[in-house]
């Protein structure tokens, strides 16, 4: 796997029927090893590690209906009130981050309503935080540590 623009991590790999797992700590098992799944994977360290949510408020690949049609989102962080607080939208490294990219998350979002939204291919990272008054998103430097 190539190397991404986030801090370096330990991972726990195995190898099983002619391919490569990476465990993942919020789904609590191994799943199979490829390009957007590396990128899932550092995002999940960087919100653990990085900005210390917990991982009791991560979710990793679940599923949504947006007008009768079944998505699944990437990474959704709670808030302790159960609202969501980060929606995360990963592509693999070779994927550019486009308009489409973008028009992807703010469909989910139209459902979710999650606070701040990430978008990344683990090379180029985009952060915006959600103004639903006004119906748009303001970009940021980073998306916010976690706090109490």
């Amino acid at each position: 796997m190539v190397p991404l623009n986030f801090p370096e991590y330990k991972f726990r790999l195995k190898s099983s029927e002619n391919n490569v797992r990476i465990f993942d700590s919020i789904r609590k098992k191994f799943v199979v090893l490829q390009p957007e799944e590396w990128v899932r994977q550092h995002v999940v360290n960087y919100l653990l590690e990085e900005k210390s949510y917990p991982k009791s408020l991560v979710n990793v690949e679940k599923q949504l209906v947006i007008n009768d049609i079944k998505k699944r989102y990437d990474i959704v962080v709670f808030n302790s009130d159960g609202s969501i607080h980060i929606l995360v939208e990963c592509k693999a490294p070779k994927i550019n981050i486009d308009q489409t990219t973008f028009d992807q998350i703010a469909r989910y979002n139209l459902e979710l309503k999650a606070d701040y939204l990430m978008v990344t291919n683990g090379l180029d990272h985009f952060y915006c935080k959600m103004d639903f008054t006004s119906e748009k998103y303001t970009f940021l430097r980073d998306i916010p540590d976690f706090s109490r």
